[in-house]
């Protein structure tokens, strides 16, 4: 009697923890994604600036921009177009960079983008992902990254 009373309470609590599991991830997995286009923006900058920045004290801008909880800043970033491209999801790609600028800025949109060329320029607001660095094996610097753009008009 008294075995069957510790299996029954092991298999009410294996089933309670299942359903508080699956009642968890089904809420974050359909949690409102970051409206970053109605947000506040929280900083306007350069590209030219924003990447200097990045490359002279990373770890700085990194505590100023990049939030562990995944709130990163919204910021309006302006600067040259360099080069427009796809990333594998078919979304367009613009790097804001100067000509003698050794790392740009690469802005990933999430929806439609109006007919843009290189060397227009550009203030374009997204969320910071990651921020410019030198990668001393391939000897080449990696953009900043901003996600879910659009451009400001």
């Amino acid at each position: 009697m008294k075995r069957r009373k510790i299996i029954r309470i092991g298999i009410i609590t294996a089933v309670a923890g299942i359903i508080i599991a699956g009642a968890t991830g089904f809420y974050l997995f359909n949690m409102p994604h970051r409206n970053v286009q109605s947000a506040k923006t929280d900083y306007q900058i350069t590209a030219k600036a924003l990447v200097a920045e990045y490359l002279e004290n990373a770890d700085a801008a990194n505590e100023k921009y990049l939030a562990s909880d995944g709130d990163s800043k919204i910021m309006e970033v302006t600067g040259t177009i360099h080069k427009i491209a796809e990333d594998f999801s078919g979304k367009k790609v613009i790097i804001l960079q100067g000509k003698n600028d050794k790392a740009g800025v690469s802005c990933t949109f999430s929806g439609d983008v109006v007919a843009l060329s290189p060397g227009a320029t550009v203030t374009v607001k997204g969320v910071i992902n990651a921020g410019a660095s030198y990668d001393t094996d391939m000897e080449l610097y990696q953009d900043v990254v901003l996600n879910n753009c659009t451009l400001v008009i």
